[in-house]
């Protein structure tokens, strides 16, 4: 029954997001297959976690859109997210879903909120970092660079990145209080669910600046011999661009994936620790 209520909300939830130009055709479908083993092999914290990044993340990059715009011939995606995005920002929660499943331990729970804090930070930065109105700073030079720059973080950004993983540890506390889950009883240890909250908080922040310094160093940065615009796309004005920093394999989507690992390595040693 928990697999056709995850079939069905997911459903739901997909095709609103698509019908809302916030999902591609493709990243629909991914989101419905996530949604459903999330929902069918996990408890509420799981859904519930993804729920927030997906809803928060879609409301802050509708926020100010037209404003946002000029950034679309330099991120190497924007607007609709495909099945490849979609996968990047919750694949691997997915399998420590999964995992949990198979062999239930609060360790699988820990990374998954550091996974997850890290992706809404990193997307909270962008979204709202990008209408920063001075100059970001190279986080490697310390120097002023052009917004949209990877690797480039403001005073704004900062604080986005600091509330984007904030909410997804107050939302695990609260889903694992809702959802009573045997594993984690209120009051079983209140400190228990305090340190999953605070260490995927933690997590998510070491892994969206981890983003950012990957960004700035490996991640593949093109330039246009047409326009002279520096991007993040393979293509530009009809012809392809001419690589000048990175690795053309580092592209954005690996980025996040690699930066998720390190949000959910960091929360799973620092609850470790606490715990």
């Amino acid at each position: 029954m928990d697999w056709l209520i995850g079939l069905a909300g997911s459903i739901i939830v997909a095709g609103l997001a698509y019908r809302k130009k916030s999902l591609t055709q493709s990243g629909a479908l991914a989101a419905i297959v996530m949604g459903t083993v999330y929902y069918g092999s996990g408890s509420l914290i799981w859904f519930g976690l993804l729920l927030t990044f997906f809803i928060t993340s879609t409301i802050w990059s509708k926020w100010n859109k037209r404003k946002k715009i000029r950034f679309d011939h330099i991120y190497e995606k924007t607007g609709e997210r495909d099945a490849y995005q979609v996968m990047a920002n919750g694949g691997l929660g997915m399998l420590l879903c999964v995992c949990n499943a198979i062999v239930p331990h609060p360790g699988w729970l820990l990374s998954f909120a550091g996974v997850m804090a890290t992706v809404n930070a990193d997307t909270w930065a962008t979204e709202i970092g990008s209408l920063s109105r001075s100059m970001p700073r190279s986080l490697l030079t310390g120097k002023r660079v052009p917004a949209g720059t990877s690797g480039a973080i403001s005073t704004i950004g900062t604080i986005a990145t600091l509330l984007g993983a904030a909410t997804i540890g107050a939302a695990a506390v609260i889903c694992l209080y809702i959802a009573a889950d045997p594993a984690f009883s209120i009051p079983y240890q209140w400190g228990l669910l305090l340190v999953i909250g605070i260490s995927g908080a933690i997590g998510g922040v070491v892994g969206a600046f981890t983003d950012s310094y990957l960004g700035a160093t490996i991640q593949a940065a093109y330039h246009c011999e047409k326009c002279a615009a520096n991007t993040e796309r393979t293509a530009h004005c009809g012809q392809p661009t001419a690589l000048v920093k990175g690795f053309r394999w580092m592209t954005n989507d690996i980025v996040n994936g690699v930066s998720s690992v390190v949000g959910g390595v960091a929360a799973w040693v620092l609850g470790i620790l606490w715990l």
